[in-house]
């Protein structure tokens, strides 16, 4: 007889992605020819722009197939120094420059190249759902600084004095942020890198994923670029899945101090092995290319975006800041705790008003106890109008029915 399964102590530290779940549970239901409309996941619904299809055509007619090296080619690294360069007045050698498959593994792979058991991770709430578990199963702890909607969603730099101890190894900031489309200016990060410069073992890994999808004339800024006396130590991330409609060719990249990211490949080489090489000559095309296209796209989120808070404004016991980039909004949904959805359901915490939202007026968020802040819930707006516009008036009407 075998022994029963049983899955490892770091895996038993932490949970499945919410948002995952989330558009999992929408999938099911269309499955069975209910219109649900999902607002869950956070992928744009744009196509890759032309050229960068065709400069993967044109890799892969050139045989580009093989292995490459752990975490990059050459061609790729210094398209990535040149934007940091450009966007950011940033100067990076390649030897300074990582390439994963994906956002996710980048932060996965500093985060297993640096923590012992017990240093700890600070993660300002509202956080991306991911941050936490991925310091968990490394063996940190995660510290959770909690960022308010009064202070637009920003930490504050009292709130990360308070978070920081000897144990201290990363604080995670991003922006602009999942789940709440609050971004830092230069002035914020200024002021969170006075605080930063007290505590020299406090390294920052700071996610830019969003950096192109910002509105409003916000202009975007990152902590090495206003803070220098931060640059050593500092991994400053970002990728192509978002703001270049890429999200499926798994690329996301990183630069910062070369200790570091030869210890991210050292990771790599027994793990994942290089990204795809195809995916990465598409995204020396999508840096080193045009970006025309993002003005149009940012206009249509910036449509979207205040489509989605017409809608919050008109429902009863909801509220949403206007965020400044990426494409969620995030309504605290306190108003409908301790009230009765139209059919009966006890609104108890922000995960019941989610179930009802999808099993009454079959339109599927994500709570805001999953990104470590409630009652809320997160809505993407990376869908169409026509789509929002419907999902806005569903849930205007299921508050509207909440008694």
């Amino acid at each position: 007889m075998s022994a029963p399964f049983e899955v490892s102590k770091a895996l038993s530290r932490v949970q499945p992605s919410a948002t995952i779940a989330a558009t999992q549970k929408a999938r099911e239901l269309k499955a069975k020819g209910i219109d649900v409309i999902s607002l869950g996941a956070g992928e744009p619904d744009f196509d890759t722009p032309g050229h960068i299809k065709d400069a993967a055509i044109d890799a892969i007619r050139r045989g580009e197939t093989k292995y490459t090296a752990v975490d990059g080619i050459t061609e790729l690294k210094e398209a990535i120094c040149a934007k940091f360069k450009r966007d950011n007045g940033l100067a990076y050698k390649p030897s300074q420059v990582n390439v994963s498959p994906g956002g996710k593994p980048v932060i996965y792979n500093a985060f297993a190249a640096t923590l012992n058991p017990g240093d700890e991770v600070i993660v300002p709430a509202p956080y991306w759902v991911s941050y936490p578990d991925m310091a968990l199963l490394c063996g940190g702890k995660p510290v959770f600084a909690e960022a308010t909607a009064k202070d637009g969603y920003k930490l504050r730099p009292e709130a990360l004095e308070a978070a920081i101890t000897p144990r201290t190894k990363w604080l995670v900031l991003n922006s602009p942020s999942n789940p709440t489309g609050a971004a830092y200016s230069a002035d914020d990060l200024k002021a969170l890198a006075e605080v930063l410069e007290r505590h020299p073992h406090v390294w920052i890994l700071t996610d830019d994923m969003y950096e192109h999808l910002v509105y409003d004339g916000f202009e975007f800024a990152t902590i090495a670029e206003v803070a220098p006396s931060l640059y050593e130590r500092t991994l400053t991330m970002n990728g192509v899945s978002k703001s270049y409609a890429m999200t499926g060719w798994r690329i996301g990249y990183a630069a910062g101090p070369e200790p570091l990211i030869k210890a991210m490949a050292k990771v790599m080489t027994q793990t994942t092995s290089n990204p795809c090489s195809i995916s990465q000559w598409a995204s020396v095309a999508a840096l080193n290319g045009e970006h025309d296209f993002l003005k149009p796209r940012n206009d249509a989120f910036v449509r979207r975006r205040d489509l989605v808070l017409r809608h919050i404004a008109a429902s009863e016991g909801l509220d949403a800041p206007k965020p400044e980039g990426a494409f969620y909004v995030f309504p605290s949904c306190a108003g409908l705790i301790g009230k009765t959805s139209g059919k009966g359901k006890a609104l108890k915490t922000d995960g019941d008003v989610c179930d009802a939202l999808l099993e009454e007026a079959h339109v599927a968020v994500v709570p805001g106890t999953a990104f470590g802040s409630g009652p809320a819930f997160r809505i993407s707006y990376a869908t169409s109008d026509e789509a929002l516009e419907k999902a806005g008036t569903r849930i205007a009407e299921f508050c509207a029915a909440a008694r």
